[in-house]
């Protein structure tokens, strides 16, 4: 199963980096997550002279140290507010190719990544692939908040409707997760959103929240791995 997944990932991936990295692209955002190791992957196996010329753009710890350990050129986007083109995984995508992100807790600065580039493409497996938001993806909607307002925006996330809102937890350390820069994560699960963009805007005026793992109207097309070995290809 796990390898079928993988296979899927990697599929998607190989694929949206062949359709929309170019050669006149000199610079690329490269999101996080899973199915992002493979997006570097086919980056390496580009022509080594093409990427000299390129700078790489990571979203996260992570992507940022798989670039580096690929001997890539690593900018960020204060130096390079103009990206050509963000490649990034989702953890869900709905039919209008809004997304959920922030599982991996680096939805901030993916988000930042993607708005700069001038085209934002997400590859996935077929699990994130869901007609509403909410479908499968059941964890909620991750919310980075400011460390010292997390109980008062998790009570306004609960009056909004999210019953079950609770902050992350880390897994192999004591308390929250904390993110690349500083913050806590809330989970909100608000059942199926219809509405997301709707979600996007009532959780972002909440005092304390840095950034919300809603990517609404934000990406132009959507590459899913399927378990047969074929791509589905979703645009806008």
């Amino acid at each position: 199963m796990s390898s079928l997944i993988e296979q899927a990932k990697q599929k998607a991936a190989y694929q949206a980096v062949d359709e929309h990295v170019l050669p006149t692209h000199r610079v690329i955002g490269v999101g996080s997550g899973s199915t992002v190791v493979h997006v570097v992957a086919r980056l390496l196996q580009r022509d080594p002279e093409l990427n000299a010329k390129t700078v790489f753009i990571p979203t996260s710890f992570q992507s940022r140290g798989l670039l580096l350990d690929g001997g890539l050129t690593v900018g960020d986007v204060e130096q390079y507010p103009d990206i050509d083109v963000t490649i990034d995984g989702a953890d869900e995508v709905d039919a209008q190719l809004n997304a959920i992100k922030g599982g991996g807790a680096a939805h901030l600065q993916e988000k930042v990544v993607a708005e700069a580039a001038k085209k934002f493409v997400i590859v996935a497996d077929y699990r994130k692939d869901s007609k509403v938001l909410g479908e499968q993806w059941l964890k909620g909607v991750p919310v980075e908040v400011v460390p010292f307002a997390w109980k008062a925006v998790l009570k306004k996330l609960q009056e909004q409707g999210s019953k079950d809102a609770k902050l992350r937890m880390a897994v192999a350390k004591a308390g929250p997760v904390v993110t690349d820069n500083g913050n806590f994560i809330i989970d909100a699960p608000f059942g199926l959103i219809h509405d997301p963009v709707k979600c996007l805007r009532d959780i972002k005026l909440i005092t304390g929240v840095v950034e919300v793992g809603l990517f609404c109207n934000m990406a132009e097309v959507a590459y899913f791995g399927c378990e047969d070995g074929s791509v589905t290809i979703r645009t806008k």
